[in-house]
């Protein structure tokens, strides 16, 4: 008989009303049998509290006072949840029918497997498949500046990412989560850092698990739909407090996980990208200036993390060098294509 791992969707809404019916229309579709949905409201002004209370008999559904930000947020659902696995997904998400059967019969096959993420394609803002499929995201990787991006972002889709690798990260739109990859890299309690409160914590996370020895697997065979909403050209029609988050983040991020020896390799390109920030800063985007004040009063906290991190770390200094490059980079799986079977998946003992 087969015995299959408990999954939990959590989603966290702010002001989500235009994508959260429909998201969740295509959660409640999937064809996996142990299946929950974990729903964490951040003080929505919109009309999503509305729309929540049709689905309160089939989620547990949470309302903050305030919003507390995406990454407690999924901490919160997170806690409410005993799962095996654990999907992080953005309201502004489309799943394919056997989105979760597939990431989590790609994740059962090698227990050193943390995180799961299938192949993203872009869709429009009401939620609608375009006639051309375009790239959102593959996995996500680094480069020497300490950049990252999603892989073959805004590409059509011609078949170049149909294997299984091992990538650097998930973005965290829709990635598939071990629980006991959850429980060892978390710190105090926290798996996504509450303090970056908005975007990069997913790139956090995947660092540290990386550090950890956790392994993210890609799967092409998991179709999702995302809206993407931020991308590195549109910063200037972003709101001003995400792209503060995002400066802050740049540097919390790197204080908590970089070792010297990668700081060595690539102190020219990490400084010119400092440079190029900083002057943004200073010139044009003032208002992310207090991003600088809020990491020296994280400061202390946040070095306390990185020594948390650094005394869990498993991998050699090596293998996360190969892993920041200019060019997307990717190792081959495990003959996962021959251990999944696409048109029936089964677990057993």
């Amino acid at each position: 008989m087969a015995v299959y791992p408990t999954v939990a969707v959590t989603i966290v809404t702010f002001n989500s009303a235009r994508f959260i019916e429909r998201c969740l229309h295509y959660v409640f579709e999937q064809d996996y049998p142990r299946l929950e949905v974990v729903i964490i409201d951040n003080a929505s002004s919109d009309e999503t509290r509305t729309i929540l209370r049709q689905f309160e008999q089939r989620a547990k559904v949470v309302h903050n006072e305030r919003n507390v930000g995406f990454a407690a947020g999924q901490n919160q659902a997170m806690a409410l949840s005993a799962a095996d696995w654990l999907l992080a997904l953005n309201p502004d998400v489309r799943l394919t029918p056997n989105f979760v059967s597939l990431l989590v019969a790609a994740g059962e096959v090698e227990a050193s497997v943390g995180s799961v993420c299938g192949k993203l394609l872009g869709m429009t803002a009401s939620l609608e498949i375009p006639a051309e499929s375009v790239l959102d995201s593959t996995g996500i990787f680094f480069t020497p500046s300490l950049r990252h991006f999603d892989r073959g972002s805004k590409l059509a889709d011609r078949g170049q990412y149909e294997q299984f690798e091992y990538v650097f990260g998930a973005t965290g739109a829709a990635c598939l989560y071990r629980r006991k990859m959850i429980e060892d890299i978390s710190i105090d309690g926290e798996f996504f850092d509450n303090d970056f409160f908005a975007y990069r914590e997913d790139a956090d996370v995947a660092w540290r698990a990386q550090l950890c020895g956790w392994k993210c697997l890609y799967t092409p065979r998991a179709l999702a739909y995302h809206v993407r909403l931020v991308l590195p050209e549109k910063r200037s029609s972003l709101p001003a407090l995400i792209n503060m988050h995002s400066v802050k983040n740049r540097w919390l991020m790197r204080v908590k996980n970089i070792s010297l020896d990668l700081y060595a390799r690539h102190f020219f390109s990490i400084t010119a990208r400092d440079f190029v920030v900083i002057g943004g800063c200073l010139l044009r985007e003032f208002s992310s200036l207090q991003a600088f004040v809020i990491v020296a009063r994280l400061w202390r906290r946040t070095w306390e993390k990185r020594r948390a991190i650094m005394r869990k770390r498993r991998v050699t200094k090596e293998y996360m060098a190969a892993w920041f490059a200019v060019t997307p980079v990717s190792f081959p799986g495990p003959s996962v294509a021959q251990k999944i079977d696409t048109e029936r998946v089964g677990f057993h003992d």
